[in-house]
């Protein structure tokens, strides 16, 4: 349900991507937005962290390392992780957006559920949590908040990687979790694993189908103590004729020793699935009694004014100064070791429960004097006695059996890579191994075929231990990019973003496109293509360059058609000019005269006026070296003709003589 709440953050657009449109839930470590993601168009839940935890650089970058490493983990009953980053002091994750509500909802409005609802509900999530162990990955805070019910049906558990990257960034010891529903190691500073989430969901189905938590107190710390120091009880306690199978289900999940429980949620799916196959109608259909319908009634009230937090607890066993509240170290404890906290003191409810438990067990340990089982199902007490005695009997040589030729003893895990599944299943088969499948994403394993399991092949383990099979689904395809229209040095940097490789760079000219300029990619943008697929890319070098054409001495016309012809333009200059050599109407000269143009570029024609004509004035009579002089001034070139040797030095005759000839002609005077 939506919070209408006044929030700052409502209304903004966080990293330029993600609209937020209203708040979904506040808890411990972060708030939940309804937010739409601008790019894909598509509504997703954005969880921003609380300053304290935005703040620590050490803390956002595991938090990115395990958001990165969750966004890999693709399971239909696990919510997925889209996205991860920082928008200046606000730190957020992105996550898949489920429509709909939680478990707790359900919890709150139904209280305690038949156990075929309880276990019907129950299995997508231990499916979930299967899928995410054989990959590698521990919970750490499953937890009713934590199971989304989408309107449609579907169900997820969430956030994960939020919670061990919150584990990292506290003290050393430190832990994170519900306290309601926290494994009893991660409370003494243990390390978490597999099994610490199979206690969490044994925790949770006790709740829902009794419609209260095995444990309970004033203070965190006091429940925390009871899940070190107590044993969770039957749910049949509270809901009587449950059937026994549930009960050793739910005690099974909920041992105090992690070796006492299912290694992890796929061999707890297998006994679950086994148990609703094996359970009558009506032991399925059976409705809880008034008595934890109201115990539901009082949890849910109780519930709507806490709503689970998650809470991060001291360790353990701290340094001297940080020991809980209430627990003390005897006077001669060095802080080593031999510790024991004494009981917490409990609320008036819970001291009640726990005087008449303590009551029960008196009177049960006065009518057997030895009792190695824990309390099992009222109807079952009677002849529990005979079984023990019987496996007592066969202990012996049941152990020996078990460990050396059964399902205890230990064989490595076969070589199954780039086998079909069915093959790889008739392997662990021989073996006696049982074997679950997840898909994983692999460049180079065909789809279908198996690309390796967990544990890796060569691990020896107990035949009991399930095997996951990782089958790939083949390349993990992203879209190409698109490349076009900018600069090869902008497509490089787009390739590198998303892990493409640079292909083969082509050139070719472009009338229109500027030199280096990408024209084309292949493969098309939009294609899907893996981790490191070659794109082939088109470049400009620009116009083509074209050859100017020599046309000096050609006529204009033929000389314009010749310009226009190589693509260029010509452009006729408006003053024409004298040339003695080049006859009128021809090209007398041309800008640039040769080297190379763009296509339409400009060539400028200079057009000849033919000669100049000069008028050869008469010189007859006169003095030579007088004619000489004269004619040479006036741009003539002079041949002297001397009969009987010049004497006189007087022109007796020249040629031409008073008519136009060009300029720079001959004029030969005769001297005498």
């Amino acid at each position: 349900m939506q919070e209408h709440v006044s929030d700052p953050v409502v209304g903004t657009l966080v990293d330029n991507r993600y609209a937020v449109t209203s708040r979904l839930a506040r808890g411990g470590m972060s708030t939940v937005y309804l937010a739409v993601d601008q790019r894909l168009d598509r509504e997703v839940a954005l969880k921003v962290l609380h300053p304290h935890l935005a703040a620590d650089e050490n803390f956002l970058g595991r938090l990115g390392r395990e958001a990165k490493a969750a966004a890999r983990l693709s399971h239909p009953h696990v919510v997925g992780v889209l996205d991860q980053g920082n928008d200046g002091n606000t730190a957020y994750l992105v996550m898949e957006y489920i429509k709909g509500h939680t478990l707790r909802d359900v919890l709150r409005d139904r209280g305690a559920l038949p156990p075929r609802l309880a276990l019907a509900l129950i299995d997508p999530v231990v499916e979930g949590l299967g899928a995410a162990h054989a990959a590698g990955f521990i919970h750490r805070d499953v937890k009713p908040e934590n199971v989304l019910i989408a309107d449609d049906g579907r169900i997820k558990i969430g956030d994960f990687g939020l919670a061990r990257a919150v584990t990292s960034s506290t003290s050393t010891g430190a832990l994170i979790g519900t306290v309601a529903y926290i494994s009893p190691e991660l409370v003494l500073g243990k390390p978490a694993d597999a099994r610490s989430d199979v206690y969490s969901v044994g925790i949770m189905l006790y709740e829902m189908l009794t419609g209260r938590q095995p444990f309970e107190g004033e203070v965190p710390i006091q429940v925390a103590y009871q899940h070190v120091n107590g044993m969770v009880g039957p749910p049949s306690d509270l809901v009587p004729r449950l059937a026994g199978e549930v009960d050793e289900l739910v005690q099974w999940c909920t041992a105090n020793d992690p070796e006492n429980r299912p290694v992890d949620g796929n061999a707890l799916l297998q006994e679950l699935r086994h148990i609703r196959t094996n359970l009558t109608d009506a032991e399925l259909d059976l409705q809880p009694p008034a008595a934890a319908a109201a115990a539901s009634q009082h949890a849910t009230e109780i519930l709507g004014r806490t709503s689970n937090p998650t809470t991060l607890l001291p360790p353990s066993r701290p340094a001297a100064p940080a020991y809980p509240p209430g627990l003390t170290l005897p006077d001669d404890d060095d802080g080593d070791s031999g510790w024991s906290p004494p009981p917490p003191r409990l609320g008036k409810r819970a001291q009640r429960k726990a005087d008449r438990e303590s009551e029960k067990l008196r009177a049960l340990a006065a009518a057997t004097p030895v009792r190695t089982l824990r309390e099992g199902n009222p109807r079952r007490r009677g002849f529990i006695w005979v079984v023990v005695l019987i496996l007592a009997a066969l202990l012996a040589t049941g152990a020996g059996w078990f460990f050396g030729m059964g399902p205890g003893a230990a064989a490595a895990v076969p070589a199954v890579a780039n086998k079909t599944v069915a093959q790889a299943q008739q392997l662990l088969n021989g073996v006696g191994f049982r074997s679950t499948t997840s898909d994983v994403f692999d460049d180079d394993v065909p789809t279908g075929l198996v690309v390796g399991s967990e544990p890796a092949a060569g691990t020896e383990i107990r035949k009991f231990q399930p095997v996951s099979l990782l089958v790939s689904k083949g390349p993990q395809l992203f879209p190409l990019p698109p490349l076009t229209g900018g600069t090869l040095d902008a497509a490089k940097s787009a390739l590198n973003a998303v892990e493409m490789a640079l292909g083969t760079v082509t050139e070719k000219f472009d009338e229109e496109a500027a030199a280096g300029t990408v024209l084309s990619q292949d493969p098309a943008a939009g294609t899907p293509a893996r981790h490191g697929t070659p794109v082939g890319l088109t470049v400009s070098k620009g116009p083509q360059p074209i050859a100017v054409p020599s046309v000096v001495g050609k006529a204009e016309d033929d000389a314009v058609a010749a310009v226009e012809a190589a693509g260029l333009t010509a452009e006729v200059a408006p003053d024409q000019v004298f040339d003695r050599n080049v006859p009128e109407g021809a090209v007398v000269s041309q800008s640039p005269a040769n080297g190379t143009l763009t296509r339409g570029g400009t060539v400028t024609l200079t057009i000849s006026k033919g000669p100049k004509m000069v008028a050869v004035p008469s010189f007859i009579g006169k003095q030579a070296s007088e004619a000489r002089k004269a004619l040479e001034a006036l741009g003539f070139q002079v041949r002297v003709n001397n009969i009987l040797g010049g004497f006189f030095g007087t022109v007796r005759d020249q040629s031409p003589v008073d008519r136009e000839v060009p300029e720079g002609s001959v004029v030969t005077i005769t001297v005498v």
